[in-house]
């Protein structure tokens, strides 16, 4: 079919940003299908202003200029984006021919890579008096912009990387930063952990909240220990709930896919129980070997998957290419600052 596709991906975040960078090293036609309005995923929605720390070739960036750079990378061989579009139904029509009925229009590709993150997601939100009413006035789930915080007292609650981050950014920008978590322990990477407790965050484990009141805005927050089971109460003028999302895999569920609860199941080559649909990232789960929720394992799988897809569509060409250097036909023009760089 003239207007079929050698790959689709599906999502537009970093990992399917950079697997749609990858196919282009490949010479294939690529579709990007995306329900977001704008790439970057997850990030783009709840982190555009945190700073990342586990991508080759960055000491830390801000998730926007991340997110930037590879819709750069992503877009520079002629891939196609559909933002706007979530992906309804996935079908076989017949071997090397996928149906996909978006919720504007319907594509056909021979192979397809689902890069959805962890699906559909919102925030976990804290059932605690006040907070419903205060949200977006001093509550919020997400930060947008980190001068909202200059000068400020914030609580940051939660237990992760998130709230364990941002505790550690905002105290560049809000004047007194808490950190309260219902655990005696962190769920965060160690050197971050060690960094928060060497800052002038107050933490306090085995704390929870009880409640936030204020009269126009938020005012002050009621926290308790749980191992006296004293409250207390804290100025505050911002509370941040870090404490995890809720996801959904909506339509993913009824693709026929096989699935491990909220993942999809892929063998060791990233294939799924459908033939030429390969799923990497957050969204596909392992089942003889190992898995980390992070964008450079991400990368890695995206340039798997890619490697299979390709071998699906053309059986005599071999999964791994080479180095990226070695693309075939491929024109590299070096910036002035890149020529420097090489000299």
């Amino acid at each position: 079919m003239s207007d079929e596709y050698d790959l689709t991906v599906i999502g537009a975040g970093p990992v399917g940003l950079f697997a749609a960078f990858y196919a282009g090293m490949r010479n294939l036609r690529t579709l990007v299908l995306e329900a977001l309005p704008k790439p970057g995923g997850q990030i783009t929605a709840l982190y555009p202003e945190k700073y990342i720390y586990d991508v080759g070739g960055f000491p830390a960036i801000l998730g926007r200029d991340l997110v930037s750079e590879l819709y750069k990378q992503s877009s520079q061989f002629g891939a196609d984006f559909r933002f706007n579009e979530r992906v309804e139904k996935l079908e076989v029509i017949e071997p090397e021919q996928l149906r996909l009925v978006t919720s504007e229009c319907e594509y056909f590709s021979k192979t397809a890579i689902v890069a959805a993150g962890i699906g559909a997601f919102q925030p976990n939100r804290l059932n605690a008096p006040g907070m419903a009413e205060f949200e977006g006035r001093g509550v919020s789930y997400v930060v947008r912009e980190r001068e909202k915080f200059l000068g400020r007292k914030l609580l940051v609650i939660g237990g992760g990387d998130t709230a364990v981050d941002w505790s550690l950014e905002l105290r560049n920008w809000a004047s007194e930063v808490t950190l309260i978590h219902r655990l005696d322990y962190f769920e965060a990477h160690q050197r971050s952990v060690l960094a928060l407790y060497d800052s002038q965050v107050n933490v306090l484990t085995q704390h929870e909240l009880v409640g936030v009141s204020g009269k126009d805005v938020v005012e002050q927050a009621v926290i308790r220990d749980n191992v006296t089971g004293n409250e207390r109460p804290l100025e505050v003028d911002d509370v941040l709930v870090c404490i995890g999302f809720r996801a959904d895999l909506g339509p993913i569920n009824h693709w026929g896919i096989k699935l491990d609860g909220r993942k999809i199941i892929v063998d060791r080559e990233t294939k799924t129980s459908i033939p030429g649909v390969f799923a990497v990232g957050d969204i596909a789960y392992p089942e003889d070997s190992a898995s980390m929720n992070l964008i450079a394992y991400g990368f890695g799988q995206a340039t798997l998957a890619v490697g299979f897809a390709n071998h699906f569509i053309h059986p005599r060409e071999r999964v791994s290419h080479g180095h990226s250097s070695q693309r075939k036909g491929m024109k590299y023009s070096p910036t002035p600052d890149a020529k420097q760089a090489e000299e």
